[in-house]
């Protein structure tokens, strides 16, 4: 009996220690260049690569060689009551692991722009919140039962088939009139929202495209021969598109595999892509140049979303992580560790502080950056969570003004004007904003539901067809939802009675 007992309580020892281990490994930052990882196995007189051994796999072995080593450490330290010489040669070691990618000018100059941009939006958005707070209670609480009462009345309105395969993404246009899709044809394709008759298609990929997004500006003033949309593919390819031709303006070439979410800056100078080989990139829109690849993922990136006011960014993907970066310095700025299985949908709330991330676990989780922790989990979806999008009023588009994205891309030096002048705030508001009062999400179960992002309650749930639902959109007017889907159509959701 007391053999068995100590024999238990040894194999429980040995699984927590393996999973220490394991949470330890999926924090460790290790090269995502194969090549790297090669060199690294071989310092550690490790074979370089294994039978039918992938990228990813390998990048799992050196994790867990360097957990190894430090557990060997910290058990050497544990048995020594005195420092030995070998510990200054064992911390030269582990200095010698951390690695960096040294930072263009080009990088610094785009760093004091977004620090500039955010800055001014961040107070912006601060003196709006500030002055909806002085509301009254009943003005409050009529405006979320208007909007949530007009959600619940939404049904199909109709289906469109969008390509030969399925759609991937769904996103629309900034000004609610066009509907932006990307399939796994390779195509991208503009649609009259609320007759869904085709536009335009643009050819250009060769895989499947992943990602869609529209440049803040497009459809508000920005030229049609201008740049308002780009795509990313799984042939590793990020494209710039204008409404006025079927080609594309340029092809930002870097990534090492299949590319998934892309997303423009809130200051529409720069764009983000999400991707396989391990990390997201930042480009210049105007210079079509790489500015930045940011590693710290074990594996694959899929999910990318920008903040509003444009200093932080958040990526997720296979390795259940998501991460928040400050692009102003580089840092890290919040670990996004809790789902149990891959991010595959990020969006920041408009009031600034919140994060929604949707998973494989078919659940989303809101995440409060003040308090850097989870606030809510939302058992979403009876099947994985494939997008999440808060609902962004086209009153507040003033907010990413032509004014505001001249100033971005004219500002070549750190300028930040944080006096308490009345230049750019803005006027006190009658009424309360609609903007970032529900959330909705879409799952491979075949729905779309809408949340209250008051309480986190369902709304409504809508029903599409038998195939998986891949994304999801919200109308900047709050009248249209639309979702694409695994059975190569998109969705049009409405209030039909006021059609």
């Amino acid at each position: 009996m007391g053999e068995g007992f100590e024999r238990q309580r040894a194999e429980a020892a040995a699984v927590l220690q393996e999973l220490d281990r394991r949470k330890e490994a999926r924090t460790m930052a290790v090269p995502t260049d194969t090549e790297q990882v090669k060199a690294r196995l071989r310092e550690l007189g490790e074979p370089a690569t294994l039978f039918a051994e992938g990228p990813g796999d390998r990048r799992e072995r050196l994790k867990y060689v360097l957990g190894q080593i430090r557990q060997a450490r910290g058990e050497g330290d544990m048995e020594v009551e005195q420092p030995s010489d070998d510990s200054s040669d064992s911390e030269e070691e582990e200095k010698e692991e951390e690695f960096y990618t040294p930072g263009s000018e080009e990088l610094l100059l785009a760093r004091r722009k977004i620090a500039d941009f955010s800055l001014r939006r961040a107070r912006k958005r601060i003196a709006r919140q500030k002055e909806e707070a002085k509301l009254p209670l009943s003005k409050v609480i009529d405006t979320r039962k208007q909007s949530y009462s007009q959600i619940k009345k939404f049904s199909q309105l109709g289906s469109q088939i969008g390509d030969d395969r399925p759609v991937s993404l769904v996103r629309f246009s900034p000004n609610s009139k066009l509907l932006l899709t990307g399939s796994w044809t390779g195509n991208a394709r503009v649609w009259d929202i609320p007759s869904c008759n085709l536009k335009t298609t643009y050819r250009g990929h060769g895989d499947r495209v992943g990602g869609v997004a529209w440049h803040p500006q497009a459809t508000l003033g920005q030229s049609e021969d201008a740049v308002n949309f780009v795509t990313g593919a799984a042939d590793g390819l990020v494209k710039l598109w204008s409404l006025g031709s079927e080609r594309s303006m340029a092809t930002l070439q870097g990534h090492e595999a299949r590319v998934g979410r892309v997303a423009f800056h809130p200051s529409g100078n720069y764009v983000g892509s999400a991707s396989y080989d391990g990390t997201w990139r930042l480009w210049d829109v105007e210079k079509q140049k790489e500015l930045l690849v940011q590693e710290g993922h074990s594996r694959e990136v899929f999910a990318l979303a920008f903040q509003d006011d444009g200093s932080l960014a958040a990526s997720g993907g296979w390795d259940a992580i998501g991460r928040v970066w400050d692009l102003r310095t580089g840092r890290t700025a919040m670990v996004l560790d809790g789902h149990v299985r891959e991010i595959l949908a990020l969006d920041f709330a408009p009031n600034g502080y919140q994060i929604a991330a949707g998973s494989g676990d078919d659940s989303i989780r809101i995440w409060d950056i003040r308090a850097l922790k989870v606030a809510y989990t939302v058992p979403a979806h009876k099947s994985s969570v494939s997008d999440v999008r808060f609902f962004r009023s086209a009153d507040e588009a003033s907010l990413i003004s032509a004014e505001d994205v001249s100033n971005a891309a004219k500002q070549g030096e750190m300028d930040v004007d944080v006096s308490g002048d009345n230049e750019d705030k803005p006027k006190p508001e009658t009424t309360m904003s609609r903007s970032g009062l529900f959330l909705a999400s879409s799952g491979f179960d075949h729905t779309v539901k809408v949340w209250s992002a008051d309480d986190w309650q369902l709304l409504t749930s809508l029903k599409t067809d038998e195939g998986k639902v891949m994304s999801v959109d919200v109308s900047g007017d709050g009248n249209t939802i639309a979702s694409g889907s695994y059975s190569r159509s998109f969705h049009l959701f409405m209030d039909v009675d006021s059609f």
